[in-house]
């Protein structure tokens, strides 16, 4: 993280900006997808998460907003190196909210995390986005009663966001249900490879269908990152 950039929200220079935390539209960001699209209005999305998206506060998309949905709607596969702070959580959460069906009551869209955390802020953010929607998430998370997991997954989810190793644990258990899963995002990847999740983010990948989409996060691109990215594009 930058010395000038908060934990939840922009760096401090915009203290003009008074939107949500991550939603300053000033970020500059490079890409190599061309099409940008500055406003929520233009992206063809569900009326139902547009309400999500308003509702929430949000009201000019970020620059990875604004260059990021497009392609995850779509079904490409993306790696954005993003801080956190930019608006991330909300790109994918907006792309996986478009892509589910939520008269499927199965899991659609399943989120890696590093920390419980995080895992249960983007589950907060996946469920405000999704209000309308009548969207549910769960997060999977240790330091839970495994039970309780075990029967919230039973019932069915349209998103689940947790851990690498209580996710492996659930697929294992076959409490969590992957055929259904469409969308797999890895958030802040640098950040799970330097805890050490690299052999259980890979288990996790085999459970998956072939043909899955996956969006990959990172503050910063070593190696390993790239490497995981490459195994999943294989």
């Amino acid at each position: 993280m930058n010395a000038n950039e908060t934990k939840n929200g922009p760096p401090s220079e915009t203290n003009d900006y008074s939107g949500p935390p991550g939603m300053d539209v000033g970020g500059t960001i490079e890409s190599d997808w061309k099409e940008v699209v500055d406003n929520f209005d233009e992206m063809n999305l569900k009326e139902e998460l547009l309400r999500g998206i308003y509702g929430y506060g949000f009201e000019k998309p970020s620059a990875i907003q604004q260059r990021a949905i497009l392609p995850c709607i779509k079904g490409h596969d993306v790696i954005a190196q993003a801080q956190s702070g930019t608006g991330k959580t909300a790109t994918f959460s907006i792309s996986i909210l478009q892509q589910i069906d939520t008269s499927l009551n199965e899991c659609q869209a399943l989120i890696l995390a590093p920390t419980r955390e995080l895992a249960q802020q983007i589950q907060k953010v996946v469920i405000a986005l999704g209000d309308f929607m009548k969207a549910d998430c769960h997060a999977c998370i240790g330091g839970t009663n495994v039970r309780d997991d075990m029967r919230k997954l039973d019932t069915g989810s349209h998103v689940v966001v947790g851990t690498p190793g209580r996710v492996y644990d659930m697929i294992a258990r076959k409490s969590l249900r992957t055929q259904f899963i469409k969308i797999f995002v890895l958030d802040e990847a640098d950040e799970m490879l330097s805890r050490g999740f690299k052999d259980q983010i890979k288990e996790v990948f085999k459970f998956l269908e072939e043909d899955i989409q996956v969006i990959l996060l990172s503050a910063t691109m070593p190696e390993d990152v790239l490497d995981v990215s490459t195994h999943f594009h294989a």
